[in-house]
């Protein structure tokens, strides 16, 4: 896949401070991990961006919202995707100062005019919400995934695509992911499976009305 010069010299930056930054933190004991983490990039890596942002093209998705910005990465890949299908990703990030970050890195590879920054609590945000979603990331604080998905599940689009990331890893994350996806595919009008792309990605479609839409 050929991208954009601008859109691959931000993504090319990422990777190189992702590979710096694994360097540091791989080594460092728990504990002091745990009071760093938020300054470290953390992304969901190349093969993650990639198949979100194949599958939000694939899937034509207009409106994309991405549960987690952090430092930018996967908005990049989701906007991206949002300009070929002519739609706009909705972000989500309670530290403002990452946002900040984020849209700096949008600027630069002229994506910017696609992404609705919002800072703030994801679930407030959620329960603001008031058009249908076409396409959902999930990537933040993993105890919050099934309250953020409650919440945005009454608003996806029949055909609607959610992917939640760190299905596989790391290990601090298997007990909360086994309990989200135990939860998903428990629910009404959903159909979700497990793919091991990057560190794992639970991909669930919303049936909802489907049937009816291909009659």
């Amino acid at each position: 896949m050929v991208l954009d010069p601008a859109v691959q010299h931000v993504l090319d930056a990422y990777e190189k401070r992702s590979d710096a930054e694994h360097q540091r933190w791989s080594s460092m004991p728990g504990e002091q991990f745990a009071k760093e983490r938020d300054q470290y990039l953390l992304a969901v890596g190349p093969a993650t961006g990639l198949f979100i942002n194949l599958l939000a093209k694939e899937t034509k998705a207009r409106t994309i919202l991405e549960i987690g910005t952090s430092y930018g990465y996967s908005t990049v890949w989701l906007a991206e995707a949002a300009r070929q299908t002519g739609g706009k990703v909705i972000t989500l990030e309670l530290q403002s100062s990452k946002q900040e970050y984020a849209r700096e890195r949008l600027r630069e590879a002229g994506l910017d005019q696609f992404v609705n920054f919002r800072p703030g609590d994801a679930r407030e945000s959620l329960a603001k919400l008031d058009e249908p979603i076409d396409f959902v990331l999930l990537d933040l604080w993993k105890d919050l995934y099934i309250p953020c998905f409650d919440l945005v599940y009454p608003k996806l689009s029949p055909g609607a695509i959610v992917v939640a990331d760190n299905m596989t890893y790391p290990e601090s994350a298997l007990i909360n992911a086994a309990t989200y996806r135990k939860h998903v595919r428990a629910m009404p009008h959903i159909q979700s499976m497990l793919l091991h792309v990057g560190q794992g990605l639970e991909v669930s479609r919303c049936i909802r009305g489907v049937e009816a839409i291909a009659v």
